[in-house]
């Protein structure tokens, strides 16, 4: 079944490589939408896929590339948009 949700990460997350590594995860897993910096230092994702597939991918959001310090994640449902592809916004 597939879903979508709004992924909102913050953290020391910009300027350590997090959207091009959520693009490489996001490919990974088969998941559609985009990334983007956010101007309050959050990273924003859009995403929809697989349910199984969305939830490993909200799941590498939890901690991200190495250099990335995640401290929160807020996930929320939304509604599908039918994504060509993923991008870095």
């Amino acid at each position: 079944m597939k879903k979508a949700a709004i992924v909102i990460v913050s953290g020391r997350v910009q300027n350590v490589g997090f959207r091009y590594h959520t693009k490489g995860t996001a490919l990974k897993h088969q998941i559609k939408g985009f990334v983007k910096n956010q101007y309050d230092g959050t990273v924003y994702i859009e995403a929809e896929g697989e349910e199984t597939q969305l939830e490993l991918f909200v799941m590498w959001c939890h901690q991200g590339p190495a250099w990335a310090s995640v401290k929160q994640v807020h996930v929320q449902e939304s509604q599908f948009v039918s994504y060509e592809n993923f991008v870095i916004r």
